[in-house]
């Protein structure tokens, strides 16, 4: 199978998803993006995200990386939005073999379900999480896709592709993407809005990427003011600090981020 085709069942199994759940009368508009960015990587110390399917492996050589953010950690070692005077241990060991997963994605499948369901339980406060989740200013922060679980933790695995999310908390916008290096990208952009600890969010456009072709943005017609509700896909967030997120979606699998610099192909 060649690459391109490979990228291109992908695309069209994301874009599908979207369209589906969109206004039946929505309408769709092609056209070339005017503010598709490509970001230069530094050389720092970066997650690679480690092909699992057979085919992946042809990517396995592609340079698209998302790199740990070291600007504004001060304290990096140190989970910043416990907001308890003492911090249950139970989840500071926890939040502990989610770093280590995400640094060395060699911590077993069981053991993150695990650390995952005790961050779940943990009921910690969650004034602070947007904050740190999208940053006080334009365009916000980023988040490498390390571990997704099923329903109710029931089995989970590693992400086998680079995935990448901005959140920008400042003008209240959301950015989802898919990265294949040189292959190509499908990016999804919209606006969320947030309560308490719930994250709900609106997709309007699709930019589409294929090798050194230029960008496409499918608008999906979702301009209107409406502020997103829990009838909208949507996060509930558990533990955020400057270097993990946790969350559940709405269809009740449970993921965590790692922080990162935005990435390029």
């Amino acid at each position: 199978m060649g690459s391109q085709t490979v990228l291109s069942h992908m695309l069209s199994s994301f874009t599908l998803a979207v369209l589906k759940s969109s206004s039946p009368n929505t309408k769709t508009s092609l056209r070339p993006s005017s503010n598709f960015q490509q970001v230069k990587l530094t050389n720092t110390t970066h997650y690679s995200l480690k092909p699992t399917k057979p085919y992946l492996h042809r990517f396995s050589r592609a340079k698209t990386r998302a790199t740990l953010d070291e600007k504004d950690q001060t304290s990096i070692s140190t989970p910043l939005l416990v907001q308890e005077e003492h911090p249950n241990k139970e989840v500071e060991e926890s939040v502990k073999v989610l770093k280590n997963a995400a640094k060395s994605r060699k911590v077993v499948a069981e053991e993150v379900l695990s650390a995952l369901s005790v961050i779940e339980k943990a009921n910690i406060d969650p004034s602070g999480f947007l904050d740190t989740l999208g940053g006080s200013k334009s365009p916000g922060r980023t988040w490498m896709l390390v571990f997704t679980s099923k329903k109710q933790l029931k089995g989970g695995r590693y992400f086998p592709i680079t995935a990448v999310q901005r959140f920008d908390a400042a003008a209240k916008r959301i950015e989802n993407g898919v990265y294949l290096g040189p292959i190509g990208s499908l990016t999804f952009e919209g606006r969320f809005s947030w309560k308490k600890r719930i994250l709900a969010f609106i997709f309007e456009c699709i930019r589409i990427k294929i090798g050194p072709l230029n960008p496409l943005e499918i608008s999906l017609g979702q301009n209107e003011d409406r502020e997103p509700s829990t009838k909208d896909p949507f996060f509930i967030w558990y533990y955020v600090d400057e270097e993990i997120a946790v969350a559940r979606g709405k269809s009740g699998g449970t993921a965590f981020w790692c922080r990162c610099r935005r990435v390029t192909i």
